[in-house]
């Protein structure tokens, strides 16, 4: 049904992407101006059920607005994305600290990453930002690394691109701290927002790790490429995994786009959302298997 189908569209802030604009507007445009930040909604309530029942095939795939340019629509403040090797668990790794690490509690490793220094990233930062959320959540989300907002709060993703990800949650019927649990691959403000460097994501890799052990989550959505290449170990491109099951050390993985892309990127944010009910799939297929197991 259309009714229904843009409803679902607006829930995520899928559109409208179309507008018709004066001509000053496709000057300051062709004249390689900025084009202005998205604003995203604060979540409104989602009707899960009609959004089970919409099959994710029948959401039309949104494409860029006329005249923009990807590569100008980058915000000014964030470096240019850089192609990140896959982290090595043993890069730089101490395997003393990796044991002392692995016997922590939540308590002692949130206070343990509040006074790391293990890379430079410690340097610039205001403080880090361990993870928030609920400590027996099934889902875990994993992202990048804070931004300057999460840099000056402690918390990860609470800027424009925690909105959304507010969003993406409320649209597959999931709330921030309720049953959701929310980290990063490194728990530093990289500066000026760029790519975490490999060694940076290998000297955050035994908080990771540690976070998964305590949490036991039932899957995993990796929120980007350096998120999921510090989880799969290997070279990941979001477009190629989308829509296929990865394992973390028994952990279902389940890639998609990170939410800081998207606002960059709106013509993918259906993508995503398609990314989140096969998400959605397969957290009922574990949960069968669990009750007939």
């Amino acid at each position: 049904m259309p009714y229904r189908r843009d409803a679902l569209l607006r829930e995520l802030g899928l559109g409208p992407l179309w507008r018709l604009r004066s001509a000053a507007d496709v000057e300051a445009v062709d004249d390689g101006a900025e084009p202005e930040a998205p604003v995203e909604e604060a979540p409104r309530p989602v009707e899960v059920a009609a959004l089970r029942q919409a099959p994710a095939e029948r959401l039309p795939t949104a494409r860029p607005p006329l005249g923009v340019n990807r590569a100008e629509s980058q915000p000014a403040d964030r470096a240019p994305a850089r192609p990140v090797p896959p982290p090595s668990p043993s890069a730089g790794a101490d395997p003393e600290r990796i044991a002392r690490i692995g016997a922590m509690d939540w308590d002692a490793l949130e206070a343990e990453i509040r006074a790391c220094r293990a890379c430079r990233l410690c340097e610039k930062r205001h403080q880090a930002v361990p993870g928030v959320g609920d400590r027996k959540a099934r889902w875990l989300f994993v992202g990048e690394g804070p931004g300057s907002e999460e840099d000056k709060r402690g918390e990860p993703f609470v800027g424009a691109a925690g909105r959304l990800l507010d969003n993406m949650l409320a649209s597959v019927g999931l709330q921030r701290g309720e049953d959701v649990y929310i980290a990063n691959a490194v728990k530093c403000r990289p500066p000026h927002n760029r790519t975490p460097e490999a060694d940076e994501i290998a000297a955050c890799l035994p908080f990771l790790a540690r976070q998964i052990e305590l949490l036991q989550p039932q899957l995993i959505v990796a929120l980007g490429r350096p998120a999921a290449q510090a989880l799969l170990d290997t070279e990941v491109r979001i477009g190629a995994a989308r829509g296929k099951r990865f394992d973390y050390r028994g952990t279902p993985v389940v890639v998609t786009y990170h939410p800081a892309y998207l606002l960059r990127n709106q013509w993918d944010k259906a993508k995503a959302w398609e990314d989140l009910c096969f998400a959605r799939r397969e957290m009922v297929t574990l949960g069968s298997k669990a009750e007939t197991g």
